[in-house]
């Protein structure tokens, strides 16, 4: 048996049960992971109370289809299937389960062949379980853009766990960034690379003067044609949210018809090639995991509910090890 977080049914926090349920048995080509890190992200948030038909029509109409909830993971390999070939017992590994969840637990069955591979030797579990989500999600759109030249990229939301993602990567491939966030964060943000802050408590971002390449809302809380002014010509606009009525959607699909301006919004992926760039990413220096808070399983509404006010900088991070944040 084993212990992990359960719901059975959509709806608020609370609808959270920490609970004892049965231990998976790792298939041929699958190896047993005891989890000793993981997170509450957005993700987790929209699938257990989801805004958007779709996600119910992936999740389950009426109720979820999966009972445990989470996506990143950090932990030991306990046991092997008879058929893998990459880990051994006492791996130490990371990574996702983007679409499966299930990391809400203590034990978890992947594939080898899956999104984890070993885990980066210069962090800790709380910090390799902090970085895949929101490394994945800011790829995902990162990789749409031209870095030939230097790109003017705007962030918004840019201290939370996809934003920062964003700033980071986007030093690495070598952008000039304009990052948009709390003046309590400025200071973090540049050290990650932003050239320039905007706070967005005394200053509407959409309505200054300088021009983008590339204006990246990771928090999806303005829309293409608020930000449309502030783009160049053949800018470029991504959201991480479906935006009013699932209107980034159908703009993806119309606006580069017409050429100019456009909206991009490709469908968030992951993949073991994937993992593998993020260990190299992180083992050479070029990026860190930001950490706001850290609870116990047992503390995973408190967790959650902190996730909501949309106030974190950077990653919650759940530990399997009893703690008191008191």
């Amino acid at each position: 048996m084993m212990k992990a977080s359960i719901n059975t049914r959509y709806g608020p926090p609370e609808v959270l049960e920490i609970k004892e349920v049965e231990k998976p048995v790792p298939k041929d080509n699958e190896v047993l992971v005891k989890i000793h890190a993981t997170t509450v992200n957005r993700t987790d948030c929209g699938f257990r109370s989801p805004e958007y038909l779709v996600i119910r029509l992936i999740s389950g109409l009426f109720k979820p289809k999966k009972h445990i909830l989470g996506n990143e993971l950090a932990g030991v390999i306990e046991l092997t299937g008879k058929n893998v070939k990459a880990f051994k017992t006492g791996d130490q590994v990371f990574g996702l389960s983007t679409y499966n969840f299930g990391t809400h637990a203590e034990y978890i069955c992947i594939s080898e062949n899956k999104s984890i591979t070993i885990k980066p030797s210069n962090m800790s579990y709380q910090q390799a379980a902090a970085v895949c989500d929101g490394l994945m999600l800011g790829m995902n759109l990162l990789s749409k853009i031209d870095f030939k030249k230097v790109p003017k990229i705007l962030i918004n939301g840019a201290s939370g766990s996809i934003g920062s993602a964003c700033v980071q990567l986007a030093r690495y491939y070598g952008a000039e960034i304009t990052a948009v966030c709390t003046a309590k964060n400025f200071e973090l943000i540049k050290l990650l690379g932003a050239d320039k802050v905007v706070d967005y408590t005394k200053e509407d971002f959409t309505k200054c003067s300088e021009l983008y390449d590339v204006v990246l809302d990771a928090v999806g809380k303005s829309s293409f044609f608020k930000c449309k002014k502030i783009l160049k010509p053949g800018g470029v606009y991504f959201s991480t949210e479906l935006g009013y009525l699932s209107q980034n959607v159908f703009l993806a699909l119309f606006t580069p018809i017409f050429g100019g301006k456009k909206v991009k919004f490709p469908i968030p992926t992951d993949s073991k090639k994937d993992i593998l760039f993020f260990k190299q990413l992180i083992e050479s220096g070029n990026y860190k995991a930001i950490i706001d808070k850290v609870y116990s399983l047992a503390q995973i509404i408190e967790a959650t509910k902190y996730v909501e006010t949309g106030e974190k900088t950077g990653n919650v991070v759940i530990t399997m090890e009893p703690i008191d944040n008191n």
